[in-house]
């Protein structure tokens, strides 16, 4: 028998039907439960992007600056692209390991500094005099190896936080993943998990972390693998784009506006997928999520209670 390109043996068939059907069945389960999740704290998070504006207009008052690491990256790109646009900052300083000449195609206010990250403390003047930190930097282990997906997603975020801190670096804002779990018995969720932990330690006065999905972009790179389930769940990404999936400029347009926010009283805030599309403005809270706290949070909260999450 022959369905659509697959030639099937006739006794084969309906076992290979079961095991589609089963499969569509998870992913159903999986994506509903993403896309009907309720985002917790829905008020503030739609207060700091409704705000985008005014919260501007003062924060580019103040004076403030920031570094970016991981700028040549697809979500470092659209974050550039976002700081150029709204000029929030009076500096900016983009922090990487090879001469790009990016700066020559923005505006005023941006500096490019080379680092060697496995020499990064003999760069500390590149992390000095910026009070916001952004980190978009990472890579995969199908790129650089179980090894060098640790050193660059783990040691080098860890250490550029580090040196941030102690320069006087007060909100981190660090790019995550959805899934992201310290205990996973897998090597990219563990990871990413590890660092999420690791930060917490460092007492930042606040810490926003940003968990989206799969990130869609234009991506120059070539990755077979990524560019395969993207095709795939084309479909998914269509119908529930709030579940699973977030465009890198949307992420950018979140940490913009968290950012340039006055601090909910939370030293840490965590966005899952769904809540960096409401921070970014391209979500509306439902009716039920917009009840208004009874009382601000303390801000010595516990980790289970400190998280703007879903």
């Amino acid at each position: 028998m022959r369905v659509l390109w697959f030639n099937c043996d006739c006794h084969s068939f309906p076992g290979v039907a079961i095991a589609v059907a089963t499969l569509g069945i998870f992913w159903a389960c999986l994506i509903s439960i993403y896309d009907l999740a309720t985002v917790h704290d829905a008020h503030t998070i739609h207060s700091m992007a409704s705000g985008r504006e005014p919260n501007l207009e003062r924060f580019q008052k103040e004076g403030h600056s920031a570094f970016v690491v991981g700028y040549t990256g697809e979500t470092g790109k659209a974050l550039v692209t976002e700081l150029n646009e709204t000029k929030a900052f009076k500096r900016v300083v983009l922090i990487g390991r090879r001469q790009t000449n990016i700066t020559e195609k923005l505006g005023e206010g941006f500096e490019e500094k080379v680092v060697d990250f496995d020499q990064l403390e003999n760069y500390k003047d590149a992390f000095e005099g910026c009070d916001v930190g952004f980190n978009t930097l990472g890579t995969t282990r199908g790129k650089s190896g179980p090894e060098g997906f640790v050193k660059v997603d783990h040691d080098y975020v860890l250490k550029s936080a580090e040196i941030a801190k102690t320069s006087g670096c007060k909100h981190f804002i660090h790019t995550s993943s959805q899934g992201s779990d310290k205990n996973s018995s897998f090597l990219y969720p563990r990871t990413k998990g590890q660092v999420e932990e690791s930060l917490k330690m460092m007492i930042f006065e606040r810490l926003s972390i940003f968990r989206p999905g799969i990130l869609l972009c234009d991506r120059q790179e070539n990755r077979a693998g990524e560019a395969f389930f993207r095709t795939i769940l084309k479909p998914i990404f269509y119908f529930f784009p709030t579940a699973i999936s977030t465009p890198t400029e949307v992420v950018a347009r979140a940490m913009l506006n968290n950012a340039i926010s006055i601090s909910s009283g939370n030293k840490t805030e965590l966005f899952e997928n769904k809540a960096i599309h409401m921070l970014a403005g391209s979500l509306k809270p439902k009716t039920s999520e917009m009840v208004k706290p009874d009382k601000k949070l303390p801000q010595d909260k516990t980790e289970s209670e400190e998280n703007l999450e879903l």
